[in-house]
């Protein structure tokens, strides 16, 4: 599942792409990528016609685009990647000798003529949706006006966001009574971080998931979370983690951070920092990647 860099540069290219445009129409071409919008997709297409783009956001893992005009100013669509949801920009008025692309579940045309944008999911697991904003909880930094989708609103800020209070996180993930890396993926505690920034920063901070969060030091909680934020910052320097063909910007390239991970998917790789082979051990359903010696497992793990 894409996590907050390969989101962010999705986001990065809608703002420089669409942003500022109004849409003139919206098909959509599999009911399943709208399911999440309850009245349907003849709804969906009505409403969003006519509307302007007039800002691309996001709160951890999730991406919105903020509307403008009629008939409801305060609403955004929310766009759900899912497992293999891509947002691709591609030149309007394609000839009808072009097969369409096998995936495309929906599709908006803007009223200057410019490149549409495309919603391509494999998988179907993702989607679009429009959402009433909501307000945004009090908060370090919040102004007064700041709103989110109603489904985001209780998600944590991530550390990229300018109102992160890093200092804030540490202590509540030190009041959790869990495992450390469960603790990294639960979105309401910190969000953007997913399986491989969460084995990153682990092994950044020299620290195993299955340590208990009640038995963090100060130090060490900040330790890992500051982790999370600078591979997470590098990772979006590079466009991102793309092992596939699925992960990709809005012109369909892929980012090359995979070629610096440490620790995610190196099983039997030597250790970056000590040489010791990479461990893959179960967790959730999932894997996860740990130095031995670097990450000693705790007598007591806590996954």
């Amino acid at each position: 599942m894409p996590e907050l860099p390969e989101v962010e540069v999705v986001r990065r290219g809608v703002e420089r792409h669409a942003v500022g445009r109004t849409v003139e129409r919206v098909v959509v071409h599999h009911p399943r990528a709208v399911r999440r919008h309850l009245p349907g997709a003849a709804d969906l297409q009505s409403r969003l016609a006519g509307r302007r783009l007039v800002a691309a956001r996001r709160r951890g893992k999730y991406l919105w685009f903020d509307l403008d005009g009629e008939p409801a100013p305060d609403e955004a669509l929310v766009v759900h990647l899912g497992m293999s949801g891509q947002v691709l920009v591609h030149e309007s008025g394609t000839s009808p000798d072009v097969p369409r692309h096998p995936h495309l579940r929906v599709e908006l045309s803007f009223t200057d003529g410019g490149p549409d944008l495309r919603f391509v999911d494999q998988r179907t697991f993702g989607g679009m949706a429009l959402e009433p904003l909501v307000p945004v909880a009090p908060g370090p930094s919040v102004s007064a006006d700041e709103t989110v989708p109603a489904s985001v609103a209780h998600i944590a800020r991530d550390p990229l966001d300018p109102a992160y209070d890093l200092d804030a996180v540490v202590e509540a993930l030190r009041r959790k009574d869990t495992g450390l890396k469960r603790a990294l993926l639960d979105q309401t505690l910190v969000s953007g971080i997913g399986n491989i920034y969460a084995d990153e920063a682990l092994w950044r901070a020299q620290l195993h998931g299955a340590r208990s969060t009640r038995t963090l030091r100060r130090a060490e909680a900040r330790r890992v979370l500051e982790a999370a934020a600078q591979v997470m910052a590098e990772a979006l320097g590079q466009g991102g983690t793309s092992f596939d063909a699925l992960y990709v910007n809005v012109n369909g390239e892929s980012g090359y951070f995979d070629r610096s991970l440490a620790a995610y998917g190196q099983v039997g790789e030597p250790c970056p920092r000590c040489g010791t082979p990479i461990r893959r051990d179960a967790f959730m359903n999932r894997s996860s990647y740990s130095c031995p010696h670097c990450q000693p497992r705790p007598r007591n793990a806590h996954w």
